[in-house]
């Protein structure tokens, strides 16, 4: 067969030649790992492989496989956006700037600025999500001849340290063929799976170039200026926005707009109401996840940290608007507080604004945007990031005309599900995080919504195959698969007391793209139901299984 070379492959050339390099040490380790534990079982399924026939055997799947890595990856190199070395941009940068912590809700200490010796090696190039599905039209390679995933997975799966109850799938992307199920249709505490949702109900109802913009107002004829939340948790009023929404270039912006209108002090107020309802979580005060707002900055985090728990501001949005008022100080802009006496001048500020609604007549002077949808559900999926979940629920539920509350947040997730016909029975939606223990969802639900992400029909879902932690590299799954299928292995981590969940993606030894979904309750600890699921994993990469 030929394949035609694109131009974008040529210009990327370089970068499958370390993707295959890379891809072929990985495979012979993930081999060499799961030999131990996976070889037993397919060797009682096929007993006619003999001993002398294994290394030959595994080395010719690790060529198989690296060589189908690198002619699949041009499949999606004109997916973009890509960089001169033919890596994801928004992945690449995240892989230089992240660090070994866990996420948000999954025990791990929060990250704080540190060397670049202590971060892990940069990811594996996003191509490799779309791997084993062929060309344009996605043919389907012929099934291996391996052993069964029931004999592979069962006896991992029946370890007593996943508690009373867990459930699987297992499901070929290419054309949503179930190959395994245990309880797939049985609902489950989901924990952080349930940011998949949560992110394909956005992607859907806002579409991926969705950007969240805040905006400074000023009420005409009056020198009311308003700070208008957008419902960006990722807005910074950090010295280094590192490509996300700056409040300090929205308030040099707004200084500037003033000085022009010749406008030199104002009264300051803010603006939340994109956001309605309770801004506490049923969980509380938590470093896992700050009030609610539709106005905030760093997620009301009051550390230097940008991810996993953290202390974090009780007012979020009086916190955003005291911060403008030092910038805009610091522009030369006196601001008086709305309903206080408190003013900041040159040297700082004082006192506390108000929430207001910005009027209709009100003229927007400067505006600040989120990166595209697609990159903030990249890190949400990344880092675990609840804020960030949250945040989108909300979104999706104001893009939907739903109640911009934790309920409605629910109710739009779980209507845009629906209106993408994947299988809701069952499942019961509380919140965008997972941190809600009512959340319910089944293994069929989560292999789904990863089939949906991968289905050409919707490109604009790609960044919940993109955004999930590479094993061994990035996010939640920096630190684990060690001795596993590192690089291999996309999954987003689930983590509560008691509950350990694994859903994502993975190319087995035939080439597939397979999705899958573990979930446990009542697991006797996270440590080692951790290794459990991760060796369920890397035995569904490993087995070659039918």
């Amino acid at each position: 067969m030929v394949v035609p070379e694109l131009r974008a492959w040529r210009a990327a050339r370089p970068w499958p030649a370390r993707v295959t390099r890379s891809a072929r040490a990985r495979l012979r380790r993930a081999a060499q790992s799961v030999r131990p534990r996976v070889a037993r079982l397919t060797r009682s399924a096929i007993p006619r492989v003999t001993r002398s026939a294994g290394p030959k055997t595994w080395r010719y799947t690790a060529g198989a496989a690296t060589a189908g890595l690198a002619l699949a990856a041009g499949v999606v190199t004109a997916a973009g956006p890509w960089d001169s070395s033919g890596q994801r941009t928004a992945e690449r940068d995240r892989a230089v700037a992240r660090e070994h912590a866990g996420g948000t809700d999954h025990g791990a200490q929060s990250d704080k600025s540190g060397s670049s010796a202590d971060r892990p090696r940069p990811a594996p190039s996003a191509a490799l999500v779309l791997v084993g599905l062929g060309g344009t039209g996605n043919t389907v390679k012929s099934a291996p001849a391996g052993p069964a995933f029931a004999d592979v997975l069962n006896p991992l799966l029946n370890d007593a340290v996943l508690g009373t109850r867990s459930t699987a799938a297992v499901v070929a992307v290419a054309d949503g063929r179930m190959l395994y199920a245990r309880g797939a249709d049985d609902a489950l505490v989901p924990a952080s799976t349930t940011k998949i949702a949560t992110a394909v109900a956005a992607l859907s109802a806002l579409g991926d170039d969705h950007r969240l913009t805040t905006r400074a107002v000023l009420e005409p004829g009056t020198g009311n200026l308003v700070l208008v939340g957008g419902g960006d948790p990722t807005l910074t009023a950090r010295r280094d926005a590192r490509g996300w929404a700056s409040l300090r270039t929205l308030a040099a912006d707004t200084a500037a707009a003033l000085r022009g209108r010749g406008v030199a002090r104002v009264t300051l107020s803010y603006d939340t109401s994109l956001f309605a309802g309770p801004e506490f979580h049923v969980i509380g005060v938590n470093g896992n996840l700050a009030p609610v707002s539709a106005l905030m900055t760093d997620e009301a985090r009051t550390d230097d940290s940008t991810r996993g728990p953290a202390p974090r501001a009780m007012d979020p949005a009086a916190d955003a608007a005291r911060a403008f008022a030092r910038f805009l100080a610091g522009d030369g802009i006196e601001t008086t507080f709305s309903g206080s006496s408190g003013s900041s001048g040159s040297s700082g500020s004082s006192g506390s604004s108000g929430p207001t609604g910005a009027t209709g007549r009100a003229e927007t002077l400067a505006t600040v945007s989120s990166p595209p949808l697609s990159a903030l559900v990249e890190r949400m999926l990344t880092d675990s990031d609840n804020d960030i979940a949250e945040a989108l629920a909300r979104q999706t539920a104001a893009a939907t005309g739903e109640r911009t509350d934790f309920a409605g947040g629910a109710a739009a997730i779980a209507a845009r599900l629906t209106s993408l016909g994947l299988p809701l029975n069952g499942a019961a939606f509380h919140d965008g995080s997972g941190l809600d223990r009512t959340d319910r969802l089944t293994a069929d639900l989560l292999t789904a919504l990863l089939v949906k992400a991968g289905d050409p029909a919707h490109p604009e879902l790609r960044p919940v195959l993109t955004g999930l932690p590479v094993a061994g590299f990035t996010g939640t799954l920096a630190t684990r698969y060690a001795d596993g299928a590192a690089g291999l292995v996309r999954a987003k981590t689930g983590t509560l007391t008691g509950v350990n969940t694994l859903a994502g993606t993975v190319v087995d030894r035939a080439g597939r793209l397979l999705a899958f979904a573990f979930l446990a309750q009542n697991t006797s600890g996270p440590q080692a139901a951790q290794s459990v699921l991760d060796n369920a994993a890397t035995a569904v990469a490993s087995c070659g299984c039918r």
